[in-house]
């Protein structure tokens, strides 16, 4: 469990292939990895991974195809990543329960400069938009943000400078793709009001 509050900017160091997955050595920026244990997970662009491999400011990931396939951001070497280390029971929750588990792929609309904030429009997949309501809580590329408007599949969230500095999305542009996993409420609820049907 993550709680989509990003602890580090990373960059994917090297890129090998894998039988149709991936091996990614990503290096942690200011992550630090003193209590990171081998099979610890970590998210990476908000998709939950296995550090497989431990040096210095550099850890080892295996990524499956399967995982490529429902996925972005994983792909390119040299890409710029969001960090952030599992949940301990003892943290505090400052954004919301994050599986790690990417629920689709939004495409940006939109990405506007408000002055004090920034308006990001995303166009989520008719599937997710069921999931999606204002003042909910949505993760993007593993950064967890609230819900400022809804219209059919597209919704908005204002960035703040703050989140800007510290996550990869200020460098995202309309036609940038990017994960999406809803709030995992919303699932259950869904799941227990079908239940008796």
């Amino acid at each position: 469990m993550f709680t989509g509050i990003i602890a580090a900017v990373g960059t994917i160091a090297e890129k090998h292939d894998r039988e149709g997955g991936l091996r990614l050595r990503i290096q942690t920026g200011k992550l630090d990895m003193s209590d990171v244990a081998l099979g610890d997970s970590i998210a990476v662009n908000g998709v939950c991974l296995t550090a497989i491999e431990k040096t210095g400011n550099n850890f080892t990931v295996d990524v499956s195809r399967e995982t490529l396939r429902c996925t972005v951001g994983l792909e390119q070497q040299g890409a710029e990543v969001n960090l952030e280390k599992a949940l301990r029971l003892a943290d505090r929750l400052g954004g919301h329960l994050v599986s790690g588990h990417v629920d689709g792929v939004g495409e940006v609309l939109a990405f506007h400069d408000l002055g004090e904030s920034w308006k990001l429009v995303v166009q989520t997949p008719e599937e997710l938009a069921k999931y999606i309501s204002t003042k909910g809580s949505i993760t993007i590329n593993g950064v967890s943000l609230t819900v400022n408007e809804v219209n059919g599949a597209q919704f908005s969230v204002n960035l703040i400078p703050h989140t800007l500095q510290e996550t990869t999305l200020k460098h995202l542009q309309a036609g940038a793709r990017v994960n999406l996993e809803v709030d995992m409420i919303a699932r259950y609820v869904e799941r227990m009001m079908g239940a008796g049907k």
